[in-house]
């Protein structure tokens, strides 16, 4: 018998996409961003008053940076 099913790693629809093209970017971060936020913003010696007024896509691309330089994004 054979299989005409493919695997693939991927899964359809979970591309990174650019936080600014998201459609729901402007939209306030969500609790869990904001948690992780703060405790990248603490293990990188950073205050977290940044966080206030945050939109989700802002805050993606914050953590992105965090995870950088904290060595967490590894």
């Amino acid at each position: 018998m054979t299989n005409d099913h493919t695997t693939d790693d991927t899964e359809p629809g979970t591309a990174e996409k650019d936080p600014g093209d998201w459609t729901t970017g402007d939209e306030p971060m969500t609790g869990p961003q904001r948690s992780y936020l703060e405790t990248l913003l603490q293990e990188a010696g950073h205050g977290t008053s940044e966080l206030d007024g945050l939109s989700k896509a802002a805050a993606s691309r914050r953590i992105d940076e965090l995870q950088e330089a904290t060595g967490r994004g590894q």
